[in-house]
């Protein structure tokens, strides 16, 4: 049943600028002008019911967007998506990586681990008021953080005595607004149909955030549940998941021009920062981080090339790195080409002098403005130290938050912080089982070495006394020193005695001599430090932005702009249309590529690997019914302008009717700069056609027992 409320979101005007916007279900009725001359067929109230046909089918992987396909819970998403669930079915003699992998009936599905996850959304509510009710302006940072966090986990507590639900709170706007999200949580997640790397990510990162494209980036999983309907871990026994709803299939595909419509669940977007905070993002922030990636990047890729259990183990981490790399490398290009630093001085500034001539509301704004500032300022002075301590995870930080778990588990469940309560322990062993497949010691060694690298080169006022003592000096003798000692006498590098320590206590953990352990023990005074400031500055954050976005959005009415929230994680719609774009003056892309295209590329050679039975379909023109008469071939991806970002990766690409006609997967180079900025000329989203999908599972690497079960016809 769903319980937003209608309006809510502080939507009252109709007008909505080209298909810009991540909207929220609840605001599609309001917006249903713009969606019916865009070419919907279906009731723009049918997309706001959350368990009805088409939303009903989409869902979250916690990080991904996937969608049911079928009766019997089969799930498709992007193979990027799945690059941890195949890699974990890996072994240097049975790289699925390489070869692909296809069940040949339900009984050969693997696993994915035990923290593979599919989310159904069925309910979401509003429960602001029931927050803001906790709340007092004389309250500090801290308190207030704390405040939100324990009407938070209460909430989410109640919601969470059904079993096999997972809840969580998200704010909207700054915390202008407060919404609880109920959601099935289905834990048992198999891999059922995945493409040789060679298609899934065929062009690697040379073609990454790059148009044109030819990836094949799909992979189907199949959600389980147990005889009786519980969720619960993978057991031989359990069945497939019956979903509410699945979607059908579109095998018609998209032509140029044609409504296109998007569901997801968009990772984050910060077009309401303030232009101070978007200044430094462009000038050091993103910048420090594309160096840190390179270096990191050039280590793993260093020694995955002389060995293959490295290479193996950290394909995840690495298509990762490379992903965010060259996303930030993108963001930066095009903010120096688009002077998107002055334009985000412009518009604030704009607000601004709105805001300077209302009345007191007008103030608060202004004052709230003149406080983010000064918070700012505060935070911007410790982001070098963040970032290195932040680097600082492999075996160390599965140490550091095995000693974490024992210190929550002394407090009741309810004061427990977020992360580390009861609800958290099944995600949090299942990282500590599979750690072993992303691990290798003397590359967890190197990245470690990195960091530490980076952290002695902090100002003396920035260190942490507890990281120098145990250092013990401020050059690279020391910190050979130091690896030397904390890996000779550590035992948690392996899998058996890391496991030993999933249920030891704090007086074991403090009582330990393992040199790993030592470490972590030794910094955690300082981390829980550094955790009761940053809450601090939230607290305060929380007090004083949802001030000045109320002055933003009360700017945008006058107006007459429709508002949408951030993306922040939770279900969102967006639409637009089939288009291509012109990123330079003599320089026009069409939306679509075909199979010619694939072919074109190929040198047999990574990147560019593609299969030889795809090669010999695609040269013998095996096109059965998935040819388009425009490009007299099979389309592979093509293009829209529809709104998307990080986390929405795998969601499902729907035409006027609901039915699915692709995945969206990326984006354009000049598109990555949207988290911040929307530029409707030259924002596109990349996905990978329906008809490829298709093609591939009848030419290629046949799959006719999913083909049947999802209703397609040849």
């Amino acid at each position: 049943m769903r319980a937003l409320l209608a309006g809510s979101f502080l939507l009252l005007s109709f007008q909505v600028l080209a298909a810009e916007g991540m909207w929220v279900p609840d605001q599609l009725p309001e917006i249903a002008g713009p969606l019916k001359k865009a070419g919907l067929q279906l009731a723009p109230s049918q997309l706001a019911d959350l368990t009805g046909q088409p939303v009903g089918a989409v869902i979250s992987l916690g990080g991904c967007t996937a969608s049911f396909v079928s009766p019997d819970g089969l799930v498709i998403t992007n193979h990027h998506c799945a690059t941890n669930q195949i890699q974990l079915n890996s072994t240097p003699t049975k790289n699925l990586l390489e070869t692909g992998y296809n069940a040949a009936t339900q009984a050969d599905e693997l696993s994915g681990g035990p923290n593979a996850r599919v989310f159904v959304t069925e309910a979401i509510t509003d429960v602001s008021e029931v927050i803001k009710n906790k709340l007092n302006p004389e309250m500090d940072g801290a308190t207030r953080d704390k405040a939100i966090e324990k009407a938070g986990k209460l909430l989410v507590g109640e919601c969470e005595k059904i079993p096999g639900y997972r809840c969580s709170m998200s704010r909207f706007f700054g915390g202008l607004q407060y919404r609880l999200f109920k959601q099935r949580e289905i834990k048992d997640v198999r891999l059922v149909y995945a493409p040789p790397s060679s298609v899934g990510n065929y062009g690697g990162e040379i073609d990454n955030w790059m148009w044109p494209r030819h990836t094949g980036d799909f992979t189907f999983f199949r959600a389980y549940v147990s005889p009786n309907g519980e969720s619960v871990a993978f057991d031989k026994a359990n069945v497939p998941y019956r979903p509410k709803q699945f979607l059908r299939i579109g095998s018609k595909g998209l032509k140029q021009g044609e409504f296109a419509m998007i569901a997801g669940y968009p990772g984050s977007t910060a077009r309401y920062a303030l232009a101070s905070e978007f200044s430094n993002t462009a000038l050091w922030s993103y910048p420090t981080r594309v160096k840190n990636f390179k270096n990191v990047i050039a280590l793993i890729e260093e020694a995955g090339q002389k060995d293959a259990s490295v290479k193996i183990k950290y394909a995840p981490t690495l298509r990762g790195q490379l992903n965010t790399m060259k996303n930030y490398q993108g963001q930066l290009e095009t903010f120096n080409k688009t002077h998107s630093t002055t334009q985000k001085e412009f518009e604030e500034a704009q607000v601004l002098a709105w805001l300077a001539a209302q009345d007191k509301k007008g103030v608060d704004a202004l004052n709230a403005h003149k406080e983010l500032l000064k918070l700012f300022e505060q935070r911007k002075k410790l982001q070098a130290r963040n970032i290195a301590i932040g680097g600082m995870g492999g075996l160390y930080g599965i140490t550091r938050s095995l000693y974490r778990i024992s210190i929550e588990n002394e407090k009741p469940d309810a004061e427990r912080i977020p992360g580390y309560q009861q609800r958290d322990m099944a995600n949090l062993k299942g990282s500590v089982d599979t750690f072993e497949k992303r691990f290798e010691v003397g590359m967890d060694r190197k990245i470690l070495n990195y960091w530490l690298q980076q952290y002695i080169q902090l100002p003396v006022t920035e260190r942490l006394p507890a990281m120098d003592k145990w250092l013990g000096g401020n050059d690279q003798a020391a910190i050979d020193l130091s690896l030397n000692n904390l890996y000779a006498n550590t035992k948690l590098t392996d899998a058996t005695e890391r496991n030993k320590w999933w249920a030891a206590s704090r007086k074991e953990f403090e009582s330990s001599d393992d040199s790993m352990i030592k470490l972590a023990v030794a910094l955690m005074p300082t981390m829980l430090e550094l955790e009761e400031n940053e809450r601090h500055d939230s607290g305060n954050d929380v007090k004083y932005r949802p001030q000045y976005l109320q002055g933003v959005i009360d700017y945008n009415r006058s107006k007459g702009q429709a508002v949408y929230p951030d993306a922040n994680g939770t279900l969102r719609i967006t639409f637009g249309e089939v288009v291509g774009y012109s990123p330079q003056e003599g320089v026009n892309y069409l939306p679509f590529t075909s199979l010619n295209g694939v072919a074109a590329k190929a040198t047999n050679d990574e990147p560019f690997d593609a299969p030889k039975n795809l090669l010999k379909a695609i040269k013998e023109k095996r096109y059965g019914s998935r040819a388009m008469t425009e490009l007299n071939s099979v389309p592979v991806n093509f293009m829209t302008d529809t709104d998307i970002t990080g986390g929405n990766s795998g969601s499902p690409t729907l035409n006027s009717k609901g039915e699915l006609v692709g995945l969206a997967f990326d984006g354009n180079i000049e598109s990555v700069a949207a988290n911040w900025l929307f530029d409707p000329a030259l924002k596109r989203t990349i996905h990978v056609d329906i008809r490829y999908i298709l093609w591939m599972m009848e030419q290629v690497e046949p799959a006719p027992r999913l083909l049947k079960e999802m209703n397609v016809s040849q």
